[in-house]
């Protein structure tokens, strides 16, 4: 397992760099959010995923050490309920420009964007989480 000797938010919180010996990943926080490892992205199972849109410009509010073997990352979206484990986030550095991608190949598919949505009333409460994995329809 690969784990970072140092991790470093970018001064405008749009990018997280892991330094390990050999290498460093820099990961936009757009991409760590829409390849979140939560409930909520990647549903209970396989063909459960969510397509996530409108994340450009997402950043990264906060990032809290969960024990000796994952991060916790706050998104300027609210989102804050996947753990990002050592392996997964080495995987998400290696193999970056092709799940990019293939996320993007995803939208073009769906004819969704990457913008967010400005239409969405901003004012209205976000929704509340339930059953522990950000409030997916699952339970």
């Amino acid at each position: 397992m690969q784990v970072p000797q140092e991790i470093r938010i970018n001064k405008t919180h749009d990018t997280l760099t892991l330094v390990y010996p050999s290498q460093e990943h820099a990961l936009p926080a757009e991409f760590l959010r829409v390849y979140s490892p939560s409930a909520e992205v990647r549903g209970h199972g396989i063909g459960q995923e969510t397509l996530q849109t409108g994340k450009r410009g997402v950043l990264i509010t906060d990032l809290e050490a969960v024990g000796n073997y994952a991060l916790k990352i706050t998104f300027s979206d609210g989102h804050d309920s996947g753990l990002y484990d050592w392996a997964y986030l080495y995987n998400l550095g290696s193999h970056q420009a092709e799940l990019w991608q293939q996320y993007l190949a995803l939208l073009a598919m769906e004819g969704a964007s990457r913008e967010p949505d400005l239409t969405k009333d901003l004012s209205a409460p976000a929704k509340t989480k339930a059953h522990g994995c950000g409030g997916c329809s699952h339970h």
